[in-house]
């Protein structure tokens, strides 16, 4: 069954009385050069055969792809009329489970000590719906899950901000984050024509390699991310104002730490470099 065929999967969809849910932001991928690039792309880092994770299976596309070079694909759907669907599209899928359920809600510590082997690499790739991409992101990094890689469709305006290196115009909050944990990479665009329905602007995808080991530098990260997360609070103003408002410190603490780390003590958020703000960490850190 060809899943990029828009008459297959009208047809598909209307046996199954299926309707779009523009509060899942469901687009469904009809560019058949997309799946298997975004495949290609996951598994760089690894050259045995890897089991996939997988947000969001739609009607399949994706799955299906990842089912012909994965051992195992573990997919996370929180559609439930779906089930029908995917049974028929993924009938020839044996390797393929579909957990129903919220990827922001469910334990994914447990779920992945239970789908998967304790020594296997795992690869994520999904097509995220725009409205959960930082969330989503945030979440698997954050969980300090088991995947070599985070390979995802997005809108492309949040890929330029996912991947903006700390110290440019772009760079805010998450994309310091997202770097913290791993080296972000943009690996192409996609045009809003590629989906059904076409949404109202274009998707690119990126990969995060993510680093195996946690960063010894740093010992307190809540602290860290809460100096991030205060300096891009206001990107326009002076980080001393925000950051010392947050962590309760007179302005002049801030400056003081600043000019430790070598810094204009009047700098802006966007000025510094992910080492910067692990300066001023250091620095302000009790």
């Amino acid at each position: 069954m060809n899943l990029t065929s828009v008459k297959i999967i009208k047809d598909l969809l209307a046996r199954h009385g299926f309707s779009f849910s523009k509060s899942l932001g469901q687009n469904f991928l009809i560019n058949p050069a997309i799946c298997p690039k975004i495949v290609s792309g996951g598994r760089h880092l690894t050259d045995i055969a890897p089991c996939g994770f997988e947000i969001g299976a739609g009607i399949g596309v994706l799955t299906k792809e990842l089912a012909k070079t994965c051992k195992k694909v573990i997919c996370v759907e929180i559609d439930r009329t779906l089930k029908p669907i995917l049974d028929e599209t993924l009938a020839d899928c044996p390797n393929v489970e579909i957990v129903w359920g919220d990827v922001l809600k469910l334990d994914l510590q447990r779920l992945f000590a239970e789908k998967f082997d304790a020594d296997a690499e795992i690869i994520c790739c999904a097509n995220l719906p725009y409205y959960i991409t930082s969330p989503v992101i945030m979440r698997l990094l954050e969980e300090r899950l088991p995947l070599k890689s985070i390979t995802v469709m997005v809108q492309k305006e949040a890929a330029v901000r996912l991947c903006a290196p700390p110290g440019t115009r772009n760079c805010g909050a998450v994309s310091a984050a997202v770097r913290y944990y791993s080296e972000p990479k943009k690996l192409f665009d996609v045009s809003r024509g590629s989906f059904m329905p076409a949404p109202n602007v274009d998707s690119a995808v990126i990969r995060l390699d993510i680093y195996a080991e946690k960063r010894a530098d740093v010992e307190d990260e809540t602290l860290f991310f809460r100096i991030v997360r205060a300096a891009f609070s206001q990107r326009r103003k002076q980080l001393v104002n925000p950051v010392s408002a947050e962590l309760k410190l007179s302005k002049e603490t801030v400056k003081a730490a600043l000019i430790a780390c070598g810094l204009n003590p009047a700098a802006r958020a966007e000025e510094l470099t992910l080492e910067d703000f692990i300066g001023v960490f250091k620095e302000l850190k009790p």
